[in-house]
């Protein structure tokens, strides 16, 4: 069982950054694991925002584009989310997600609120 942790969400200004971590319980980092940051926006399905390739590669969503980066280490066992440029539109509850040997795994889930 691969367990999710994160952490870092909160209240930016706008224009503002902010990390999220992930931790995840497991050492799974390979080519056969699907790594991804989604979030849901009240009212709104949830969304992919970015997302590891099978080829170690990185997609994003095109809202987010040049301002948020996803990134990982190996030797902690950590996902991250880097996001720059923050807008009112950005606020949602952000989660990781791992899918690994068939199974699919969500963090808690973290709130962020970018204000005026």
């Amino acid at each position: 069982q691969v367990q999710l942790v994160e952490s870092g969400g909160g209240l930016v200004h706008l224009g503002g950054s902010l990390t999220f971590s992930c931790a995840i319980s497991h050492s799974i980092f390979s080519r056969h694991v699907l790594m991804a940051w989604y979030r849901q926006a009240p009212g709104k399905d949830r969304e992919l925002v970015a997302s590891f390739t099978s080829g170690g590669g990185r997609t994003y969503v095109d809202s987010v584009q040049g301002r948020f980066t996803i990134s990982r280490d190996t030797t902690t066992n950590t996902l991250y989310l880097l996001m720059n440029n923050l807008k009112p539109e950005d606020t949602a509850v952000y989660y990781c997600y791992v899918q690994y040997l068939g199974s699919v795994y969500w963090g808690q889930g973290t709130q962020v609120t970018v204000g005026q």
